[in-house]
């Protein structure tokens, strides 16, 4: 048996994947894929805690910065095009390092996409009336409902997440989850590391990042991107509630603290995804470069 080639740094938001990942790949002297679906869009290099100029340039890293919110780039897309650099890669390195914690995306590069049934423009209609109606939390209410399953570990505050899931159980047959088959024929052999921490800890670390992030300007990056405020790759935490902030629904202090909430909520649903479709070696912070490297 071939030993894994591809090691794969995940874990919740505020965890420091990045960290480890850029240790690890100074460690083995390569270089690193980006498997954060905010990181790609060069827009948003505060809310979604890009590497930094140094980070990036110590070492390399592939699919940050490469696109433009305006320019929608799918798992399956990404997935592609991700294979495919690993693979040249893999020519001149002895491993690769895929470092997110973006599930839909990491599951789409290690095992393909599912097949889902094919939604009607009626069906999406119906689904954006929904949303127009309703809200976020007519589309949250309706596929707790629909799909209780997904429902526990998909995003809540992103409604083209919901919206996908809710059209998908309206075509077909049976929950949008019943879809998903979850294939474990990887494209590649894999480790899969993550860096643990305990509840009270992690909220620790996320409440310091999101101070961190609106001493460095996340409001100002906010409203350069307001006007495309409808665009998919916004509708995530850290941009809707500075949106709602912009439109007078909610003070400053209501949205930084509805950022700290949405980004622990998100971090739990992130757990959950790990434990139930990935195998995650769970490693120490103090200690989690060495334990790699004796995996190797």
């Amino acid at each position: 048996m071939n030993k894994p080639r591809v090691l794969v740094i995940t874990g919740p938001t505020a965890s420091g994947k990045t960290k480890l990942a850029i240790e690890l790949a100074l460690a083995l002297n390569t270089e690193i894929i980006s498997a954060d679906s905010r990181q790609f869009y060069r827009e948003l290099p505060i809310g979604s805690a890009m590497p930094t100029a140094s980070e990036r340039n110590a070492v390399k890293h592939h699919f940050i910065a490469c696109r433009s919110v305006l320019d929608e780039y799918s798992a399956g897309s990404y997935a592609l095009d991700a294979r495919q650099k690993i693979q040249e890669l893999l020519l001149k390195h002895s491993h690769v390092i895929v470092c997110g914690g973006s599930g839909l995306y990491i599951n789409a590069l290690l095992h393909g996409m599912d097949v889902f049934p094919a939604v009607s423009e009626t069906i999406k209609q119906k689904v954006e009336l929904i949303f127009k109606e309703q809200g976020i939390a007519g589309l949250q209410e309706l596929l707790k409902e629909a799909d209780p399953a997904y429902f526990a570990e998909v995003d809540i505050q992103n409604p083209a997440r919901l919206r996908r899931a809710l059209e998908v159980c309206y075509a077909g047959d049976k929950p949008y989850s019943a879809y998903r088959t979850h294939s474990k024929n990887a494209h590649f052999d894999y480790l899969a590391f993550g860096v643990g921490y305990e509840k009270e800890q992690l909220h620790q670390r996320i409440h310091h990042r999101v101070d961190e992030m609106i001493e460095l300007g996340l409001e100002n990056e906010a409203r350069s991107v307001y006007p495309n405020r409808d665009l998919k790759a916004l509708q995530t935490v850290g941009y809707t509630e500075f949106f709602d902030y912009f439109d007078g629904k909610l003070s400053k202090t209501e949205c930084v603290e509805q950022i700290k909430t949405h980004t622990r909520q998100y971090a739990k649903r992130q757990m959950t995804w790990f434990s139930k479709q990935l195998e995650v070696e769970w490693l120490n912070p103090e200690s989690s470069v060495q334990a790699i490297l004796k995996n190797l």
